[in-house]
């Protein structure tokens, strides 16, 4: 378990992180690669990336260089997730270049004496093959992460939504207490669930305030860093849900067809998880411009609503949309019990 300590300073200075940490979302991503844990929340992802990698030449790259400074267990490098990171990718870089060689070579001694490291590791002091890492770095988070930045981007948006309406009604305390399973508010203190090979510790924030950042890739226990000297960063995982499945002509929910039309009932249905118009015409089967034209429609009869962050779009339920979706539910379960159901 990590306990945090805070004390009022802090508690004005926590935030959560506007956008994901690409950098973290990397060594996330590498952790899914490496593991079943979670695999149907990735299932399409792990196709793609697996596919992209092979079609990219990377996958030497991936075993060879990236895989042995990220491995799955309890430690490895806090210098490959800077705190900057959630400013974006380039910044994160940036940050990881100008790491002083010899904190590096502490961090990657620790890794070898913890897990093992492979021998090349040992020059990243070094700033050309910390440069040639970068550059590999780089082209993995283009292979693997990028074609999926919307999607990832419309889910942080759809947790700080979640958040901060708990941020509004309780404060930050109200925020720290509904962060999920894994934690446990006890004021003055968080309690974070933490892998089980790792020692219970204490963080003390002095002060410094902490940075929650959701992410995407991240799966089961959240991750800080190893160096309680560090800025304090704590990444959590998303509550990920089994993808919404097509309707079919036999659906219990077709009732919303017969009133909606099937691809604004794909949309309410698709949104009650939050989706995005590429999302919501991809469950639809229908080109993105329909899907928009069919999100205006369910968002001008009161039964969605559309945030807008930057180049994301995200569309969930209204109250009134939520009802006319449980309504609907209602209806078919109550038809099927009765054996009503008709399949023609």
């Amino acid at each position: 378990m990590l306990r945090i300590h805070f004390n009022d300073a802090d508690l004005a200075r926590t935030r959560l992180a506007p956008a994901p940490d690409p950098l973290f979302e990397v060594a996330a991503s590498m952790h899914r690669l490496q593991s079943g844990r979670g695999r149907w929340a990735y299932a399409g992802w792990y196709r793609e990336a697996r596919r992209d990698l092979r079609e990219q030449g990377l996958e030497r790259a991936l075993r060879s260089v990236l895989l042995p400074l990220y491995p799955r267990a309890a430690y490895y490098p806090d210098f490959l997730t800077p705190s900057s990171g959630v400013e974006g990718l380039e910044a994160g870089l940036e940050a990881l270049l100008a790491t002083p060689a010899e904190r590096v070579a502490e961090e990657v001694g620790m890794l070898d004496r913890l897990i093992g490291a492979p021998g090349w590791a040992g020059r990243l002091g070094e700033q050309e093959v910390r440069r040639e890492f970068v550059g590999v770095l780089r082209a993995y988070h283009g292979a693997v992460v990028v074609p999926h930045q919307d999607r990832i981007q419309a889910r942080i948006e759809a947790e700080r939504a979640v958040r901060g309406r708990g941020l509004l009604h309780g404060g930050v305390e109200g925020m720290l207490a509904g962060l999920g399973s894994m934690f446990r508010w006890c004021p003055p203190v968080l309690e974070v669930a933490y892998p089980r090979q790792t020692q219970d510790r204490d963080l003390y924030l002095n002060g410094r305030g902490l940075t929650l950042v959701p992410s995407y890739f991240n799966w089961g226990e959240p991750v800080a860093f190893a160096d309680p000297g560090l800025p304090p960063v704590l990444w959590y995982s998303l509550l990920h849900e089994p993808a919404a499945r097509p309707l079919r002509e036999e659906d219990p929910e077709r009732s919303l067809v017969n009133l909606l039309g099937r691809a604004r009932a794909v949309a309410l249905r698709v949104a009650a998880g939050g989706a995005t118009t590429g999302e919501i015409a991809r469950a639809a089967g229908v080109s993105a411009s329909a899907a928009s034209r069919h999100a205006t429609v369910l968002r001008d009869a009161g039964l969605i609503t559309t945030a807008r962050h930057r180049a994301a779009v995200l569309h969930t339920l209204t109250p009134a949309g939520a009802s006319v979706l449980r309504a609907a539910r209602s209806v078919a379960g109550e038809a099927a019990v009765d054996g009503r159901v008709e399949l023609s």
